[in-house]
């Protein structure tokens, strides 16, 4: 394709939503953000997303065309091209393709963050030249983007790769999904802070995190505080790093991945998390699989990465 060919990728979050006009080289020629406003309906967001839209051209090369647009947004389903019932948005069911058209009429592709994260992995980061692999994406969740022979595991209704919610403790952490002991409760920047506040109150060692209230802890702390040598902080690295490398023994026995991609902000703690992860999957690995499955950080610059991946999944499939 014509290296003036443009797309737009969209990254649609609880909170804020970032957009961007990106080549298939990754060469992101403007980008943009703006508040979602969840609980105002879908029509409301669409208007003002492609309102900024329109600023966004004006630092595009003069001779380009947009040829697609790729969205990651939370319950994409790629293959209906909706968005269904979405958590912390008050838009129901929502025919993404439909609305957009009355915009612009391009291909359009929808499908969840961490898919769309797995990706731009693929097409711009670390997995490029894989074609079996696994994203994990660390945040306020776990999710999962799982990649297979060179194409996203979808399943047969869109919604495969929900990682962060298989069972890791029966009857365990209650999860936002309302079921109990979900992996994205042990493993995500939540869930390590929930980890510091059950060790505080069993382990009797001086700490500083003991001084900081439940609400105003986050993951960089406790990072900050490992990096300290603060025992609580480590012991939660380690306890935390057990129980995703435990369950990524399961998830290397059912795929048999090149290598598992790790990416989000409590992935930012680096060798805290990385390695105790990879030693505690090598331990509970089926004897076939042991020292054939990488770890790795995330090639991706993380203030890119939303609208590379969602780039990523439209210049995919424009490109079968």
């Amino acid at each position: 394709m014509d290296n003036k060919n443009l797309v737009l990728g969209i990254d649609i979050g609880g909170t804020n939503t970032v957009l961007g006009l990106v080549d298939e080289a990754g060469k992101i020629f403007a980008k943009e953000t703006l508040p979602t406003n969840g609980r105002n309906s879908a029509a409301d967001f669409f208007e003002r997303l492609f309102g900024l839209y329109s600023k966004l051209l004006i630092n595009a090369p003069k001779d380009s065309s947009i040829i697609g647009i790729g969205i990651g947004a939370p319950n994409g389903n790629f293959y209906k091209c909706t968005i269904e019932n979405p958590p912390n948005l008050n838009w129901g069911h929502i025919n993404v393709a439909e609305v957009v058209k009355k915009y612009i009429n391009v291909p359009v592709a929808v499908t969840n963050d961490a898919n769309a994260a797995a990706l731009g992995e693929m097409k711009f980061g670390a997995a490029i030249g894989m074609k079996n692999f696994v994203e994990i994406t660390l945040g306020t969740g776990l999710g999962s983007g799982i990649v297979v022979n060179g194409e996203l595991v979808y399943g047969h209704d869109g919604f495969a790769g929900e990682i962060g919610h298989t069972n890791v403790k029966p009857n365990g952490r209650l999860c936002g999904c309302g079921m109990k002991g979900c992996l994205e409760t042990y493993v995500s920047a939540p869930g390590i802070k929930r980890t510091v506040f059950k060790l505080m109150s069993v382990v009797k060692v001086e700490s500083h995190l003991r001084d900081v209230t439940f609400n105003q802890m986050d993951s960089k702390m406790i990072f900050d505080a490992a990096k300290e040598g603060d025992i609580i902080a480590l012991e939660a690295f380690d306890y935390t790093a057990k129980i995703l490398g435990m369950a990524l023994a399961g998830t290397a026995a059912y795929l048999s991945p090149e290598a598992i991609i790790i990416f989000g902000g409590l992935a930012n703690a680096g060798d805290f998390l990385l390695e105790p992860v990879k030693h505690y999957m090598e331990e509970n690995l089926f004897p076939a699989f042991r020292n054939k499955v990488k770890i790795l950080p995330s090639g991706l610059k993380e203030g890119d990465a939303a609208v590379l991946g969602a780039s990523a999944l439209i210049w995919h499939e424009l490109n079968k």
